[in-house]
């Protein structure tokens, strides 16, 4: 059995996609599935996986599954593929919603850069401290869709993101379910610099889009950064976070990026059967 994918990448997060309106998906297990072409080398590989699904509510439905097989809420810059892949296979039109387990998407494509409006933040703690060893850090965490912890660092270039994120992410303070770590620098009262460990990659990415939004937002109700604002990722692209700031919090939360079709295939089974 061959199962047709595209391969696509937002600035740098690369995911699996899958159109699976008819339902035709048999992959068995989905979450060994998801693991086993998701792994880099041996099989198509990605930080992530998505499925298209009906919806009686909007245009689509996804499920989205990290590396490891974790479905999560809400992926920013794979909602920017899943967008644009809506519209090149015709299930959508430039405007459209989709269903998260975040809630209601919005999304509008033009051309290859792709804007999605977020559900909007919540769960919102300023000026928190944690034990990493021997060291305390200053963090903020914020719900961006998913959990999000938010550091500061003057020298964000040298900073030992793999370690500290990978502490952050199992630390005790945000059990069960863990967070992603974001590291930030601010470069004008427009522009961050930010780097992310993510949960169920378990490593640095070369982008986030929820943790762009994240730390924007953060930087914003420190008083560093004022709407839009330009976030370079470790790709070297730029992700742009536009919002509107309220005494509770934000609302009108959109990120906006390029996107890329990198291929389109079919899966043998060899690449997901052990």
């Amino acid at each position: 059995m061959m199962i047709e994918f595209y391969k696509m990448s937002g600035s740098g997060n690369d995911f699996i996609l899958i159109d699976n309106r008819d339902g035709s998906l048999a992959a068995g297990d989905i979450v060994a599935f998801v693991k086993n072409v998701c792994r880099r080398k041996v099989s198509v590989g990605a930080d992530g996986l998505i499925v298209i699904e009906p919806s009686d509510k909007v245009d689509f439905r996804w499920r989205f599954f990290n590396a490891d097989g974790s479905e999560v809420e809400m992926c920013g810059n794979g909602g920017r593929c899943a967008a644009r892949f809506a519209l090149l296979r015709g299930i959508a039109g430039k405007k459209m919603s989709f269903e998260t387990r975040a809630g209601i998407i919005d999304a509008e494509v033009r051309g290859d850069v792709v804007k999605l409006r977020l559900t909007d933040p919540r769960d919102i703690v300023m000026d928190d401290r944690i034990r990493i060893g021997k060291q305390t850090l200053f963090v903020h965490s914020i719900n961006t869709g998913v959990p999000h912890v938010v550091h500061f660092s003057r020298d964000l270039e040298g900073f030992d993101v793999f370690s500290t994120g990978r502490a952050i992410r199992r630390h005790e303070h945000y059990r069960p379910a863990g967070t992603n770590a974001d590291f930030a620098a601010v470069v004008d009262d427009h522009t961050l610099r930010v780097r992310t460990y993510e949960r169920g990659v378990e490593d640095e990415t070369l982008a986030c889009g929820t943790g762009s939004v994240a730390s924007a937002l953060i930087a914003a109700r420190k008083g560093f950064v004022e709407s839009p604002v330009d976030v370079r990722v470790q790709s070297g692209e730029t992700l742009r976070i536009h919002f509107e700031q309220t005494e509770d919090g934000f609302s009108k939360v959109y990120l906006e990026g390029k996107t890329t079709v990198v291929y389109q295939g079919r899966l043998w089974d060899e690449a997901w059967r052990s």
